[in-house]
């Protein structure tokens, strides 16, 4: 399937999520600073309502960690799909508004409160915020800008509805750096955006056979890795190679794009043949690759090396030339608990040979086979 821009969009969207959840040490430190802030604001003044945003403040923050820490592990994961990261990113939004409401308001109160010293610590406590929601949230303006308008706003107005040049220019600056900030959020994802798309698409390409779109050995090998587990009970696992026979006369006779077009065929139909959770590459040349997964017996195996020798040998029409070309098939099998990707390709290369040799066909090679059965004895 081709690298999409549908495809490179979720991408783009997944790694901004991603990027919410290793703010965990700026938002503990947040946290940390605004519980003692008004800790101490409400205990040295005896102002019960600072105590009790003190209290309030401990929850908010006891979420806001809760949250990251729950979602960490998960947003890591290099398979997070694009449903499973709005999720997160709503469940982290939310959480975090909540605390930007409760700093914008208990900030504001601080500002009606004759105490120099006390707004001296709020506005620290806000500029701190602003510049930690642009430095860890800013990847995702939708969440930074109402934030930092929800925390910073009030206290900008109630500073300017004092009767207080000082609070005048107070409430000017810290509104200059609130739009700076809110200006400066929108460009910086756009630009970040661009360069995470370019990565993804480059690392896609890398992956991925230019003529076919099928993965590659490379991708074959990662896609092995990450899909074929240990613990796979009695599962078996069957690796198939296929070579065209034949196929340099057809570039002989009807010319490379005409070559190009039917390996691109027989990639589509090597594709359709298989099994949802099933994978086939192009490993070079004429030369592709499955692997098959969840097998219960060997039958299984020789079933779908039957099904692809089928469908390569139907008639291909290419350029409204009808094209008859046949595959040799080799493959092996093993206990999925014991497979080794080098193994098995090896295994099935050597039964490809024999395929060939016998002027095309199948072959098995049930030699992993017959040693898994002596380990099992």
């Amino acid at each position: 399937m081709p690298f999409r821009t549908e495809t490179v969009r979720n991408g783009v969207y997944v790694e901004l999520v991603r990027s919410l959840y290793t703010t965990l040490i700026p938002t503990t430190i947040m946290s940390i600073g605004y519980v003692a802030s008004f800790s101490v604001m409400g205990i040295s003044s005896q102002n019960p309502v600072l105590v009790i945003f003190a209290a309030i403040g401990v929850f908010s923050s006891i979420a806001r960690i809760a949250v990251l820490v729950s979602g960490s592990a998960e947003a890591s994961d290099s398979h997070l799909t694009i449903e499973r990261a709005r999720q997160l990113d709503r469940r982290f939004a939310i959480s975090y508004y909540q605390f930007a409401v409760l700093l914008g308001v208990s900030a504001a109160c601080v500002f009606t409160v004759e105490a120099p010293r006390f707004h001296m610590l709020a506005t620290c406590l806000l500029v701190g915020y602003g510049a930690g929601v642009a430095a860890g949230v800013g990847l995702r303006p939708w969440i930074a800008i109402p934030s930092m308008l929800v925390a910073i706003a009030p206290s900008i107005i109630v500073m300017a509805l004092r009767w207080d040049p000082i609070y005048w220019v107070l409430a000017a600056m810290t509104a200059a750096l609130l739009v700076g900030g809110c200006q400066s959020l929108p460009a910086r994802h756009r630009v970040t955006s661009v360069e995470i798309a370019k990565r993804l698409t480059f690392e896609a390409l890398a992956r991925r056979d230019v003529l076919t779109t099928l993965p590659n050995r490379l991708a074959l090998r990662e896609w092995f890795e990450s899909h074929v587990a240990i613990g796979g009970g009695h599962e078996l696992l069957a690796v198939h190679c296929l070579d065209l026979n034949d196929f340099k006369p057809v570039n002989d006779v009807f010319g490379h794009p005409i070559g190009d077009a039917l390996l691109k065929a027989v990639a589509m139909r090597l594709t359709q043949a298989l099994r949802v959770g099933d994978i086939a590459a192009r490993l070079g040349g004429d030369e592709f690759a499955v692997i098959q997964r969840g097998l219960r017996n060997v039958a299984e195996a020789d079933q779908l090396a039957r099904r692809l020798h089928a469908a390569i040998a139907e008639p291909f029409s290419i350029n409204d030339q009808e094209i008859l070309i046949s595959t040799s098939v080799g493959y092996a099998v093993c206990p999925r608990v014991a497979a080794e990707l080098d193994e098995l390709m090896l295994s099935a290369d050597q039964a490809l040979y024999r395929a060939k040799n016998n002027n095309g066909g199948i072959e098995y090679n049930g030699g992993m086979m017959a040693a898994a059965g002596k380990l099992a004895a």
